[in-house]
């Protein structure tokens, strides 16, 4: 089972919830996936880490071969080739490695070379493997990394946990994808309600079944309960603002390992999900 942890911002609890939901399953797979702001291994610090370097393919002109003939700038979608002075010019930030400029070319022109843009830890917490995907300064996109780690995580069989990036772009889309479930975590408040719906809205469109746990929640909020009742979106459980947590958190604690209130609530969690997943 594959469960994927999205928030519609950062600083939800989203890596809070899927370190916890981990560690309550024991024997599990966390996936980090927020490849620009990896934070899941700040908690879990696995031992016995491995790294692996993430290259993409990069198109490279072999200007001897060419004759100016466009077939590749017309092939690419992503606008990554331009034509200047009877050549063209790869702009690499924009290049998607999807080949078909190599391809379209005749005269065996474009050459792929392999440039790293980031690496993958692979390590253990107890009985945790540990994923994470890290992202190289600079890069314009982490696809390619969270494609890497979550390929690194089909080895086992057993409860997947992906801690998907923030937001709804194309790499929480990339992230969602295999996912058998959705936990959407969100603030009870207007700005967390806000981004919220928009990430929402991108798991109803792939399709994926969803569930809600609202983090740091004080009072009832009455516009978020209506929107889950509204679209009936399952409220799976509400996580108190409590003091405790706070101090956990802050020294990179786990709190299911350190609170018998938390730990209870994250069983009950992982059973509710379970079921939610076999209907």
């Amino acid at each position: 089972m594959k469960v994927a942890v999205l928030s519609g911002k950062g600083g939800t609890g989203k890596t809070f919830v899927s370190v916890n939901l981990a560690v309550t399953a024991k024997k599990s797979t966390y996936i980090d996936c927020d490849v620009e702001e990896p934070n899941g291994r700040l908690f879990f610090k696995p031992g016995d880490k491995k790294t692996t370097e993430v290259y993409t393919l990069l198109p490279k002109i072999k200007e001897a071969n060419c004759v100016g003939c466009r077939k590749c700038v017309d092939a690419c979608r992503f606008n990554a080739l331009g034509f200047i002075k009877m050549k063209p010019i790869v702009f690499q930030e924009v290049c998607h490695s999807c080949g078909a400029c190599s391809i379209v070319c005749p005269n065996g022109a474009i050459q792929e070379m392999r440039r790293p843009i980031g690496v993958i830890e692979e390590g253990f917490y107890h009985e945790v493997q540990v994923i994470t995907g890290v992202l190289n300064v600079g890069e314009a996109s982490g696809v390619a990394v969270i494609r890497s780690a979550l390929e690194a995580g089909q080895r086992e069989k057993q409860l997947t946990v992906i801690d998907c990036p923030p937001g709804s772009a194309c790499t929480v889309m990339e992230s969602v994808e295999s996912a058998d479930y959705c936990i959407l975590v969100v603030e009870a408040t207007a700005f967390g309600l806000h981004n919220f719906q928009m990430v929402f809205e991108l798991v109803s469109l792939l399709g994926k079944p969803c569930g809600v746990v609202i983090n740091k929640a004080d009072d009832t909020y009455t516009q978020l309960d209506s929107f889950c009742k509204e679209n009936k979106i399952p409220i799976l459980c509400s996580i108190p603002f409590k003091e405790k947590l706070a101090q956990i958190g802050a020294r990179a604690g786990i709190a299911v390992d350190e609170d018998e209130e938390v730990k209870e609530q994250f069983s009950k969690l992982l059973e509710t999900i379970k079921r939610e997943v076999e209907k």
